[in-house]
């Protein structure tokens, strides 16, 4: 299962599929709900409650995993570590590298030169994207299996 974080409906989640949809056309990849990941692979039943917060978008990066490949780099600021930190300590789950809060935008097994297209294309397509702020309000729980590339099994709960 992974825990994650649900931009608001309406402008920002719109731009969000916008640019998702944009990246995919020109690179491949599956289709997915904009989100921000705050506990990734972990076991659990149930959501859990937070306090709305506001996420701050700081960049446009790419990763060096499928799930990582092309993400909007969030800024770390100490709400959005303690949502994450609490839902860590609520599900007994232990990261093995620090939290590094993101939104992706693109899924694939890219070169990093395709990478760094990729990351043009969002500049091109959303030139105020750096500048994107939201609240967040809703966690949303999903089962999450990170051997199935396709998504086709993800679901929410």
């Amino acid at each position: 299962y992974s825990v994650w974080a649900i931009p608001p409906e309406g402008e920002v989640r719109d731009r969000l599929r916008r640019l998702m949809e944009g990246l995919r056309s020109d690179h491949g990849g599956p289709a997915f709900e904009p989100h921000v990941t705050v506990v990734g692979a972990i076991r659990l039943r149930r959501g859990d409650a937070l306090r709305p917060y506001i996420a701050q978008v700081e960049s446009v990066s790419r990763g060096g995993f499928f799930f990582q490949c092309v993400y909007l780099l969030l800024q770390p600021s100490p709400e959005v570590i303690k949502a994450s930190a609490h839902c860590c300590s609520h599900f007994g789950y232990m990261n093995s590298t620090p939290y590094m809060p993101h939104l992706s935008l693109l899924y694939g097994e890219l070169a990093d030169e395709e990478k760094e297209k990729a990351i043009e294309r969002v500049k091109a397509l959303d030139q105020s994207i750096c500048k994107l702020h939201f609240q967040v309000s809703t966690l949303a729980l999903y089962r999450t299996d990170t051997e199935d590339k396709t998504l086709q099994s993800w679901e929410k709960v």
